[in-house]
């Protein structure tokens, strides 16, 4: 009976089933020790129930990991760990940083081609037999061989940045000044020759060019290349508005001027955006100021402030020459946006303000003021007094410890609230009660709203311009004799008339005089 094709691709495998192969896949290249260790213990598992059959690539999988377990431990000591790294690697005595180096691409090369590769994303029926002949070889020898140009071109570009640093640090050695600053002027023959090699790989590879440039070591200088350009780190440091020294700032100006392009500028801006984020545990660090300056720097160098209009031939000379580009470029404004939003750090209210200010559609006004307060208080950032925005240093950012400082201090705000409510129904009841008292005559309380401002004094809402509608169809008269006077001595009590039968002011005989001759009739 002939078997189908299937069942002669069957073989025996030391691993229980699919399950147990994704965990100890999982945990083997975990950067937690104790997973490391469990998965060891499987692969040890593994190798006494298959003896001399279980597969190279696991072997060296446990070796290597093994080594990196005891590295960590710190139970052993250099030469110890050279002797581990060596053997587990090519049986020779490379130094220790090559060894652990050699040790990283190791695993990572055993975890793409074999590790990952036996996933193969079928179904999980018959994975156990799964043979590791499978597969399209065409599509494996591609992978393969995009792999290898990605390792090139990587290697190539650190190549080409490693020298332009040590031309530029050679030029610092010749110059003997630190402080001319010359060092982002006109560059020698040797060096115009390696930033046209820069610029010539920028245009072909300029993803990669700009990862390498991020790694610490270039863009992100380390302490001893401060120190010896003579930047102070305390300097400028202010993390809420960094900016790049400007001995490192024309350190690297030459190489960026030269690859210098819209493109490049919106991969540089892209990707430094997407290292902030992965810092986000990290927002204080060196690597994460840096980062944040050079973001600064890029948007700063193309802005369109309006003050520059009325400047000197001179001043925007002097302005323009530590800049990285000088023509303002269309920049990809709502990606820009929307990935500083993704990144919070201390520095992301200044950069969202860059950003803003910048826009060539800017946002709603009210929109920008609610974005910026957000962040300042997503962040912690105090706004600084130099903000283009002063009304949000006059609003104040409410946090929880804030509202408990209110409430502190401000024990006060129910009561007046309450008082505020008993005020106006005692100015309803007042309303009423005057209403009331004016039953049955001509006049009446108004409770409408009336924009009095609209009506000259003396003229009231619906009244016509004939003088007779001010008359009244019933009205009594008194003589001014019968009046009551009140005495005039101050010794004397003063009592009311028993006569007095009106309330308020009472008129002289000259005062009626005088409201006579003024009298004017329409």
């Amino acid at each position: 009976m002939k078997k189908n094709s299937s069942e002669k691709n069957r073989h025996v495998v030391a691993w229980i089933n699919k399950a147990e192969w994704d965990l100890v896949q999982e945990n083997i290249f975990s950067k937690d020790v104790s997973l490391q260790k469990f998965a060891l213990q499987r692969i040890s598992a593994w190798k006494a129930r298959f003896a001399h059959s279980s597969p190279v690539a696991v072997d060296c999988t446990a070796d290597l990991v093994r080594c990196q377990v005891l590295d960590r431990s710190g139970q052993l000591s250099g030469d110890e760990l050279v002797l581990l790294y060596g053997a587990s690697l090519v049986r020779k005595l490379p130094t220790l940083k090559l060894c652990r180096e050699g040790c990283k691409v190791v695993l990572e090369w055993l975890q793409q081609e074999y590790w990952s590769r036996q996933l193969g994303g079928g179904s999980d029926e018959g994975w156990e037999a799964q043979s590791e002949e499978d597969g399209d070889p065409k599509r494996l020898e591609d992978e393969l061989m995009a792999r290898q140009k990605e390792r090139e071109a990587y290697k190539t570009a650190r190549e080409l940045l490693i020298s332009y640093e040590k031309e530029q640090f050679q030029t610092l050695d010749q110059l003997h000044d630190v402080q001319d600053h010359n060092l982002g002027q006109t560059p020698f023959a040797d060096m115009s020759w390696l930033l046209g090699e820069i610029k010539q790989f920028s245009l072909e590879a300029s993803d990669m060019l700009v990862d390498v440039l991020l790694e610490d070591g270039f863009l992100v200088p380390t302490m001893e290349q401060l120190e010896t350009l003579g930047c102070n780190p305390s300097e400028n440091s202010d993390p809420t508005r960094p900016r790049i020294p400007q001995i490192f700032l024309r350190f690297w100006l030459p190489l960026l001027k030269m690859v210098n392009s819209e493109s490049f500028i919106h991969v540089l801006l892209e990707k430094l955006f997407a290292e902030l984020k992965l810092l986000e545990e990290e927002q204080a660090s060196h690597r994460a100021f840096f980062l944040s300056a050079w973001t600064s720097e890029l948007l700063l160098c193309n802005n369109n402030k309006f003050e520059y209009h009325f400047e000197t031939k001179q001043q925007k000379k002097n302005r323009l020459k530590d800049r990285v580009f000088v023509n303002r470029i269309q920049l990809r404004w709502q990606q820009l946006l929307a990935a500083c939003l993704d990144a919070p750090c201390i520095s992301t209210p200044h950069l969202l303000q860059l950003i803003l200010d910048d826009m060539e559609h800017p946002l709603p006004l009210e929109t920008r003021q609610k974005l910026l307060r957000l962040s300042t208080i997503y962040t912690q950032a105090s706004r600084s007094e130099g903000s283009s925005a002063p009304e949000q240093k006059r609003q104040p950012i409410y946090t929880l410890e804030s509202l408990h400082e209110m409430q502190k201090h401000h024990p006060r705000h129910v009561v007046t609230d309450r008082s505020e409510s008993s005020h106006a129904h005692k100015a309803a009841d007042d309303l009423a009660e005057k209403a009331k008292a004016l039953q049955g005559s001509p006049w009446q309380v108004c409770t409408d709203k009336v924009q009095w401002k609209r009506f000259p004094l003396g003229k009231v809402p619906g009244q016509s311009d004939d003088p007779s509608s001010l008359m009244i169809e019933n009205y009594s008269t008194m003589r001014v004799f019968d009046q009551p006077v009140e005495p005039e001595s101050s010794s004397v009590q003063k009592v009311s008339a028993p006569t007095r039968t009106a309330d308020g002011f009472l008129w002289s005989q000259s005062d009626l005089h005088r409201l006579k001759s003024g009298l004017v009739l329409f």
